[in-house]
Formats: structure tokens, sequence, C-alpha cells
């Protein structure tokens, strides 16, 4: 059965001869990552209807002992979702498992196939007047499924949680083709180890997630949209605990943007894009304050903080959006941080988390360092103040050849993290592990963790079929 043409065969018989794809004009979007960082070559990408063909094609693969690699919709920044260069691997793309199996407005869930979009899903839970609230720039095409297996955060993780604490149940497909239904919407369940847990950002290392419950919460009735100039990141962490202070819990969003992210996203700018505010200031602050209530509104407290930053000159200027045409205006401008930084040549991306108060010694630190290191380098920071997690990119010096500073990245990615980890912070805060920080993420993790993730690869996986050399290095035990 490890032959192609007879492993082929079989894998059509479980999808059908359709969705077994193995010319290279058909499996290219599957092959490689959307900044093209990590192509492949895939022995074929599959694209099952269902969970019972999910589990059919694992056994059978298994049994081959032919590597599998799940996917999602392929948004991923760390190589986790493509294929090595082998040859060996079968992509499982989650694409056409697309339904919302139910929502339940009186029990605030939903629950959803893998290879539904965060967006649809978003639109399901509207309908019903509820809010799902995962939301990231990828979100059209960001899938269910992806966003379990990677513990995706984005940008209501101040409010309502990364995907870990958003989760409910899930259903999954283990290594021997066996189906794991905790496909629960239960908020309370006190029944042994809590296996969901175990597959929520394994990156699809541990099994094939194949549907999740989520929760869902009240749509918001009034949400106030701010863009503040600011003198530095102190200002910004100082801002955060005079607006949770005023509003408590109604903080959703709270995003920092440092003035090179900006000055990007305006060179590229899409329709309706324009600086909030005049004056060139260094850094910026974009905020959500929502409330769910009717009868109450926000936006005269938000108004009072925003007048006493002013006050005590932790503030520069301050927009509030008009409409929620403007507010999406402002946000857009946050969104197209990622594509207007690629539109500029290579760069550099870290995805790091610190204590919140540690905010501006890290950017202070790292900045430091790195001009250090490389003078002109051009430093693209952004990122969730609220939950401690910065985008810390970096874009080359202007007139540097695109292979030189390639081939600096070794050092720079050494120098950003070593300080994150030297701050008891995380060299990963939502975009996992995959195959770009595997020598990081062994460098920084301690010992023990590392042997206890590699006991629970191998009782989960014991011949190594999901994913391997993602997360953990294949040699592992």
């Amino acid at each position: 059965m490890a032959d192609s043409p007879s492993l082929l065969a079989a894998l059509a018989a479980i999808v059908g001869d359709a969705h077994v794809l193995t010319r290279p004009d058909d499996t290219a979007p599957y092959v490689a990552d959307w900044r093209g960082h990590y192509p492949g070559i895939a022995r074929a990408v599959v694209r099952p209807a269902d969970t019972g063909q999910v589990a059919r094609v694992v056994r059978l693969c298994a049994e081959a002992g032919v590597p599998l690699v799940p996917q999602g919709g392929n948004t991923g920044l760390v190589g986790g979702s493509t294929p090595d260069d082998s040859g060996r691997e079968v992509v499982v793309s989650l694409g056409r498992m697309t339904a919302v199996r139910r929502v339940d407005p009186l029990g605030n869930s939903m629950t959803l196939e893998a290879g539904c979009t965060v967006l649809a899903a978003q639109a399901a839970a509207r309908e019903c007047g509820k809010l799902f609230p995962l939301s990231l720039a990828s979100e059209g095409s960001a899938t269910i499924g992806g966003v379990v297996s990677t513990n995706a955060g984005g940008e209501q993780v101040l409010r309502y949680g990364n995907t870990r604490e958003l989760t409910l149940g899930l259903e999954v497909v283990l290594a021997d083709g066996r189906v794991l239904d905790a496909l629960t919407t239960l908020r309370k369940d006190n029944t042994g180890y809590d296996l969901k847990q175990l597959f929520i950002g394994s990156e699809g290392t541990l099994g094939i997630v194949t549907a999740a419950a989520f929760k869902l919460f009240p749509q918001p009735r009034r949400t106030v949209t701010g863009w503040v100039a600011l003198t530095d990141p102190q200002a910004a962490v100082d801002l955060l605990a005079m607006l949770t202070d005023a509003v408590g819990e109604r903080v959703t969003a709270f995003e920092l943007l440092g003035r090179e992210a900006l000055d990007q996203v305006l060179a590229h700018p899409l329709e309706g894009m324009r600086d909030p505010l005049a004056g060139g200031y260094p850094w910026a602050v974009l905020f959500d304050v929502s409330e769910t209530s009717a009868r109450m509104d926000p936006a005269e407290a938000v108004e009072e903080v925003l007048g006493m930053a002013l006050e005590r000159g932790l503030a520069i200027d301050a927009a509030l959006a008009a409409s929620g045409r403007q507010a999406q205006e402002f946000w857009a401008l946050r969104e197209h941080v990622p594509e207007a930084q690629r539109l500029h040549g290579p760069s550099l991306k870290h995805d790091i988390s610190v204590p919140i108060a540690s905010i501006p010694a890290f950017i202070e630190t790292a900045g430091a360092a790195l001009a250090r290191a490389l003078p002109g380098i051009r430093i693209v920071c952004f990122g969730h103040v609220g939950d401690g997690n910065l985008h810390y990119n970096q874009s080359k010096p202007p007139g540097m050849d695109d292979k030189a500073f390639r081939a600096r990245a070794p050092e720079i990615h050494d120098i950003v993290h070593g300080i994150a980890a030297d701050m008891h912070g995380s060299i990963s805060a939502e975009h996992g592990i995959g195959r770009l920080k595997q020598d990081a993420f062994l460098r920084h993790k301690a010992p023990l963790a590392l042997d206890l993730m590699a006991s629970l690869k191998a009782a989960f996986d014991p011949r190594g079929v999901f994913n391997p050399g993602r997360i953990l290095p294949p040699s592992r035990p």
C-alpha cells in the first residue's frame, strides 16, 4: 500500500477521484504558505467531506506509514501547515467541511466543522443575535480547525480570551483513525482530564480537529472606537490602566502601533485609509470599548479618560470614530500592517509576549540591541497591548540587499527571542512554533516541559503520523 499508485487509488476510493490532487497546478495552493517561506512537495492533497472520511484517510495512511499534514485555510506564519520537500507527506485539507452544525442562542454556544472560516462563524452567530468574538486579520480564510490547532488570539482577547478560552468541546480524529467525541457544550464537566486542551495549540501534531464547539456572547449594542496619538509605549500601558479602571471589562481591544508600521500602511493605502490624526506622532493606540446593555453608554467615561490623558501629557491627540464606517477605517489601518510590510520587501516576524508592565522595557531594550547589530534596521512594532502580545517585526535598512538582510535573520531572531525570554515572556504568543521557531522553542522552553510534550506526542501518535517535525523534531522519542 505504501507505493503511490496503490495509496492514491485507496485514497480516491474514500474521498472520490476529484478530491485526491496530485498535479502541481492543482496542489499549488496547498503546498506553500502565503508568504512563500515554506514551499514543499505533497505526495497528494486529500480533501475529505466529513469526519468519517478523515478517519478512514488517517487509518489508511497510518497503516502505510505515510505522514499527514492537516491543513485549514493555510494562513499560518510558522511553516506548520505545509508539506516538506520530501514528497512523502500527504496534505489533509479540511476545506470541504464547512457546516455550521448547530447554533444554540439559549445555551450561548455554536458547533462548527473544521473547514468553516472564522468570518462565516461570525456571520452565523450574528444571524442569531450573538457574538462569536474571535477576530483576526485573516478571518476571511482562516478556518476553525486552524485557529483551534494554533490557539489563535486576535484583537478581542483582552475581553473574551483566546481560542483556548472560547472552546467548549472538540471532535478529533486520532492517529489510529478512531474519533474522539468530546464535542460537548457543557460549561461544567469535572470528569477527569480535560482532553480537548491537549489538542488546542498542538498544531496538528496530536490529532486532526474536525469540529469544535465554542462559547457565544451578547452582541455589543454600542462600541466606542478611539485612535490616540501617544508619546511612548509607557503611555500606552498607562492609558490601558486608566481605561480599565474607568470601564472595566468593556475594554474589548487595545492595540499599539509604532510609527514605522503606520507609515508603511499609508505608503500603500487601501481606499479610505488615511492617518486619523496629524503631526507625525511616534506611537498610536487603537481601542474598542463596547457595551452590551441598551441602558448604558460608555462614551462619556471614555471621553473623560482621554481628557485626563491629554491633561497629563500621556496623549498627544485623540479621535473618536463618529460612525461605524469611520471605526472600520481606523481598524483597516491596523489590519493592513502585515500586507503593507510585505509590500515593503522582506521582513522578519516575531510574535512575542511579555508581562504587560514589561512592554515598554522590551521595546526599548530590543530596539537598542537591534540598532547595534544592524544600524538602520526598521522596527515594525504593533500588537495587542492588553494581553502582552507584540508583533515585533523588522524591515531591512534602506538600500540593503534582500539576500544580505535575510542572512542576518538567525542573529536577529536570537536577539528578540532572548530578550523576551529574559523578561519571562514567550517566543510565540499566538502564531505557534511550526518549523520556523523550533530551534528557539527547544532553546528557551524548560527541559522538563519538552520531555513531557515528547511523552504526549509518543502516547497520542506513536508512529509519528501527524505533522512530523513541527513543534518537536521527529528525532525526539
